[in-house]
């Protein structure tokens, strides 16, 4: 990618960690969130959800970037990081719930913008797989690896489209 490109990102991003805090590792998405708004990334808004994600996908038309992170089911051990590129069709099976914490679940509001066209260019779900979802229950150590792992992701997602980490604000 060019400096010039870096300099100026097509449009707004959107990072957005989705998950309740006190689920055990359905807590890693607002975990991974809060670490990457520390990063202060010019023109990147960084949100935490806790559901509601029929209304969250009604903003998604308004960026040209939107990374969301949420724990899953994956069949993998917990902690493995599984990319996914939304806007390229429907998401597998695995990462694709039954039921879900969050109401409506992220794959059916994802398949519902695509119906009604209001999905952004582009839509990368980076999901985490979780174990334990007990309520009071912490993030579990392997869970809270994956979290790391997933922070350097999506920040290596933004830089890849020309976000670049700001400098810390002088005092």
């Amino acid at each position: 990618m060019t400096d010039a490109a870096r300099a100026a990102p097509p449009g707004r991003a959107l990072v957005v960690g989705v998950g309740q805090p006190l689920r055990g590792d359905d807590g890693v998405g607002p975990l991974v969130a809060g670490l990457v708004r520390q990063a202060r990334l010019a023109g990147v808004e960084v949100r935490e959800t806790r559901g509601d994600l029929l209304s969250l996908a009604s903003v998604w038309r308004d960026y040209a970037l939107v990374i969301i992170v949420d724990a899953a089911d994956t069949g993998g051990p917990p902690g493995t990081l599984t990319r996914l590129e939304a806007h390229a069709g429907v998401l597998p099976a695995q990462v694709r719930p039954s039921c879900s914490s969050h109401g409506v679940g992220l794959a059916e509001a994802v398949e519902l913008a695509r119906t009604l066209g209001t999905l952004p260019p582009r839509l990368i779900i980076f999901a985490v797989a979780g174990q334990d979802f007990s309520l009071g229950a912490p993030v579990s150590p392997e869970v809270a690896a994956g979290a790391q792992r997933a922070v350097a992701a999506v920040l290596e997602e933004l830089a890849a489209a020309g976000w670049e980490e700001q400098s810390p604000p002088i005092d």
